[in-house]
């Protein structure tokens, strides 16, 4: 066995030590919300070893709570703020009662009309519920890195006009809004690895590094791809004085260094659950962006495109392998514009 083959066999063993909560019909129920509220997040999830998933899941549903009440279509930019406000005041001192309070009043004056948006709101007792039961110094790094996400949405929401129209005037303010929604996330998931996982001690100082721009690449990936349905809504992401090469050319240069973050897990025996759920959407926004320079912004990969990244990440070998996802590149050769 390789040394990093051996280092990846403690770090699995590490998490396997550590006590999952138990599967209940709360949890069960959220994991249906999982995967009627997001695509990427619904089949990576499952990669991570438990209880880390748990933790994650339940995070991720945090997150997109609060996403719900910032994209709020129905509810004018004030009461936006005031909800996520609320979220935030909830965050800081964990009540169920208070989450039992907050959900049906959200669903009752409809912030939305998608369903499963709503179902969501309604699941934040369950959701925070689950938080509390983590250990303290992880439900910790959950509330703190969420409530740092919910600040930054309400500033962004106060420059919206009367008409809820939202556009970024600069790249710097692009950067600055892709960190506060999926930058900020890149560092709680590296929080919550480098706890979890003593191993990675050794590359914290690279993971910490590119932990902002990885989140920020995928985010970026998804405003070109969402770019249509946007600017319908009134929301104008990438401002016109950037351009598209730009924008396209900012999302390749925030992958590769994603890619930097994955080798790292990979050189310090990440349990292989981590490598791939880090790696899955990498290789997922790499052919996303193919798309869009084949065909242009709003283009989109086929769900065939995703199961057959899947299945090239399943079969990448273990930690011997010098590089998943060089070696799923290597496999597929659809992945042809890569940085």
């Amino acid at each position: 066995m390789t040394r990093r083959g051996a280092r990846q066999v403690a770090s699995d063993r590490a998490l396997t030590n550590r006590r999952p909560r138990l599967c209940s019909a709360k949890m069960a129920a959220l994991d249906t919300l999982l995967a009627r509220t997001s695509r990427t997040f619904a089949i990576a999830i499952p990669l991570l070893p438990a209880p880390l998933a748990r933790e994650v899941t339940a995070a991720y549903l945090l997150l997109r709570i609060a996403d719900t009440l910032e994209d709020a279509d129905s509810w004018p930019p004030r009461e936006r703020i005031a909800a996520l406000a609320a979220l935030a005041a909830l965050l800081r001192t964990p009540s169920l009662s208070e989450a039992e309070r907050l959900a049906p009043m959200w669903v009752q004056t409809r912030p939305c009309e998608d369903e499963h948006c709503l179902a969501l709101l309604a699941a934040l007792p369950a959701v925070v519920q689950e938080i509390q039961g983590f250990p303290a110094a992880r439900r910790t790094l959950i509330l703190h890195h969420t409530a740092r996400i919910i600040r930054g949405m309400m500033g962004f929401l106060h420059g919206a006009d009367d008409q809820q129209r939202l556009m970024l005037s600069s790249e710097a303010e692009l950067r600055t809004y892709c960190y506060v929604v999926a930058g900020i996330v890149g560092e709680l998931l590296t929080e919550l690895f480098v706890d979890a996982v003593p191993a990675l001690g050794d590359v914290e100082p690279t993971l910490r590094a590119h932990a902002a721009a990885f989140g920020e690449g995928l985010q970026l990936v998804n405003i070109m791809k969402d770019a249509p349905v946007d600017t319908r809504r009134g929301r104008i992401f990438v401002p016109p004085t950037m351009g598209r090469g730009r924008a396209l050319a900012l999302s390749r240069e925030d992958l590769g260094r994603a890619r930097v973050y994955v080798a790292a897990l990979e050189s310090a025996g990440a349990p292989r659950g981590i490598v791939k759920f880090c790696a899955f959407p990498v290789l997922l926004a790499m052919a996303t962006l193919d798309a869009q320079d084949r065909v242009g912004i709003g283009a989109k990969v086929s769900r065939g495109t995703v199961a057959r990244l899947l299945g090239d990440l399943n079969a990448a070998p273990d930690a011997r392998d010098r590089d998943v996802i060089d070696g799923c590149v290597r496999a597929d050769a659809s992945l042809h514009l890569l940085p």
